[in-house]
């Protein structure tokens, strides 16, 4: 019995928060509602780590980034706000800067945990030059 209510709790979660479809027994309607309030705190979380992101998206940001997580299981906030970032885009030099300045510091390969970058690196976008070097960061305005 409790494997299979084990399994059925997974099915459930699947279904919330990666998109998998709602497994029998559930009301579907209900299952959606408690999906897209997940995605908006999804959404929260994410900007509360990239606010210059979610800003360049205005209004919009929460209704972007859970379209593009809805199929995408969590990965926590940082993470979740970094693959949007690089699977969407930023907009404005604002956000293109948050994303360069933590690509400059941190080495994230998409799929493990971030972690601090051990050699020297060099980020530009249109209005900085940001340069890491043994942990600390310099940022040049063009």
């Amino acid at each position: 019995m409790s494997g299979d209510l084990a399994a059925r709790q997974e099915a459930l979660v699947a279904a919330l928060t990666g998109g998998a479809p709602i497994p029998d027994g559930f009301d579907a309607r209900l299952v959606g509602v408690a999906r897209q309030a997940l995605l908006r705190k999804r959404a929260g979380v994410a900007a509360r780590h990239w606010p210059m992101l979610a800003a360049g998206y205005g209004t919009g940001w929460t209704g972007a980034f859970a379209a593009w997580a809805a199929r995408r299981p969590t990965a926590g906030g940082l993470r979740d706000g970094w693959d949007f970032a690089r699977a969407c885009g930023t907009r404005g030099p604002a956000a293109e800067e948050e994303l360069a300045r933590r690509e400059a510091a941190w080495v994230y390969d998409g799929g493990s945990e971030p972690r601090p970058r051990r050699f020297p690196a060099v980020r530009r976008t249109a209005e900085v030059l940001i340069v890491q070097v043994a942990g600390r960061t310099f940022t040049r305005r063009r």
